[in-house]
């Protein structure tokens, strides 16, 4: 099983946020801390917004901050809600036609007992679960702040 990039995505940002605190992040921040598409990215933000999860204000001083605290967002929950759908098969699809050995496969419930389990075990940790605080943690986002100063700069 593979998750998306879009869920991959929504995961980055709220570790991201989740490192800001409650200050405002940017997009664009965001997108050259990450080195990722900002068309994609804005796509992901939106979704992320539509399900509650970051709170947006728009502006010359707009951003984007976690909704509630990191502790309170289960990464099972961000991951149901980004995916488009849990089909690791055709047969799990209603759209598709139907298999010819379903009377005798029993590997559709196999597999559907490995999502469901798979999400358990994501719903078992949250948004701060997935950061790990330490000195390095605060190089890292040290560093992208002073690169995207110096990029600002550059800019203008």
């Amino acid at each position: 099983m593979q998750l998306t990039l879009h869920t991959d995505y929504a995961l980055r940002v709220l570790i991201y946020l989740a490192q800001k605190d409650s200050e405002l992040a940017t997009i664009s921040e965001i997108t050259d801390f990450y080195r990722i598409s900002r068309n994609h990215l804005v796509k992901v933000v939106h979704h992320l917004a539509q399900e509650d999860f970051i709170h947006t204000t728009r502006g010359k001083h707009g951003g984007m901050r976690l909704a509630r605290a990191a502790e309170l967002i289960s990464i099972g929950q961000v991951v149901r809600r980004m995916e488009p759908s849990f089909d690791l098969v055709e047969c799990f699809s209603n759209d598709n036609r139907p298999c010819t050995v379903i009377p005798i496969c029993a590997l559709k419930g196999v597999l559907q007992r490995a999502v469901s389990e798979f999400l358990a075990l994501l719903d078992q940790f949250t948004v701060a679960d997935a950061v790990v605080q330490n000195q390095t943690t605060e190089q890292i986002f040290a560093t992208s702040q002073l690169r995207n100063t110096n990029s600002t700069k550059n800019k203008n």
